[in-house]
């Protein structure tokens, strides 16, 4: 029997935060996530489904939605990406799918990903150094995708001004957040 231990996308036992005078930058592992992309033909039915198992409709582009328990946001025409919290929705991939059945595909990204949760009020101080992504005229519920050195993320904007998550490939969770802490003590 093996004993394993669960780690952080950057390899501890727990979620490294570090303050950097006006930014404080998190790492989230603590949400599961699930991609849907709905099948051909329906689209209609599958957005159906899919607001009455989260509690909203699925939200347009560039955008999210939640209900406190649920998020998603758009990542491309018919596709979304589902969170929720992992300590009890570890299995949401399978969740998703029993209650969508074959109106789309899910599949489940619990560790293809990596969250950064970036708080406080230099956020924009610390991303515009980074990506291309006009962070200053984001609104709370804004998604975008970008490059963050070098690397596709979405880039969410949770609270106007003061609360963005970052989230891109877990693969390289080490080099996302050597870019940002880099660029918040260079911003800070």
């Amino acid at each position: 029997m093996h004993d394993l231990v669960a780690t952080s996308p950057l390899g501890g036992p727990r979620p490294r935060t570090g303050n950097f005078g006006s930014v404080v930058i998190s790492e989230c592992p603590g949400w599961a996530l699930a991609s849907v992309a709905a099948r051909r033909g329906k689209e209609k039915t599958m957005a159906t489904s899919a607001k009455k198992l989260l509690g909203f409709a699925l939200p347009g582009v560039s955008s999210l939605a939640n209900n406190g328990t649920y998020t998603a946001f758009w990542t491309g025409p018919d596709q979304w990406m589902i969170e929720a919290p992992h300590a009890s929705h570890e299995d949401l991939a399978e969740q998703i799918k029993s209650a969508l059945g074959d109106k789309a595909s899910v599949t489940e990204q619990n560790d293809g990903w990596a969250r950064f949760d970036l708080t406080g009020t230099g956020c924009h101080d610390v991303l515009e150094r980074l990506c291309n992504a006009n962070t200053r005229a984001m609104q709370t519920g804004a998604v975008t995708r970008t490059r963050l050195e070098h690397l596709g993320c979405f880039v969410i904007c949770r609270a106007k001004n003061d609360h963005f998550s970052v989230i891109g490939p877990r693969s390289s969770a080490g080099s996302i957040h050597h870019a940002l802490t880099t660029a918040a003590k260079s911003a800070l």
